[in-house]
């Protein structure tokens, strides 16, 4: 074996199915968010980092949906979630933003309109 060729290791195979490998490499189905839904998370993101208020953040592609996670600490359970769920699309929005306890602020089409829930700023009270 020479220094350029490549180590080919045997694929594992599930039991009574074929492996989710083809050619050596995982597929590709996991649903993610786009570069213009990044964005608009970022930018509330960047916003409530810069007043203290969150420090951490995670993301994760799954078969079903996409989830932006984002905590106060590391060590903590995610503040809030921001999903992604295509096959909610139709009945009542693929964006949903939920809370640590799992309630669900908003939920809609438009992920602009949905990150309000989190971007809430101050309120003028009168007397």
């Amino acid at each position: 074996m020479s220094e350029t060729e490549p180590i080919v290791l045997p694929l594992a195979r599930k039991a009574g199915g074929d492996a989710n490998l083809s050619e050596g490499r995982p597929r590709r189905g996991g649903i993610a968010f786009d570069r213009r839904e990044l964005t608009q998370i970022l930018n509330v993101y960047g916003r409530k980092v810069a007043s203290g208020e969150w420090r951490d953040y995670a993301i994760d592609t799954l078969r079903e949906k996409a989830v932006f996670s984002v905590f106060r600490r590391s060590s903590e359970c995610p503040l809030y979630r921001i999903e992604k769920a295509p096959k909610q699309a139709r009945r009542q929005g693929a964006y949903s933003v939920i809370a640590a306890t799992g309630l669900i602020l908003k939920r809609g089409h438009d992920l602009a309109r949905v990150l309000r829930a989190l971007d809430r700023g101050l309120r003028l009270v009168e007397c």
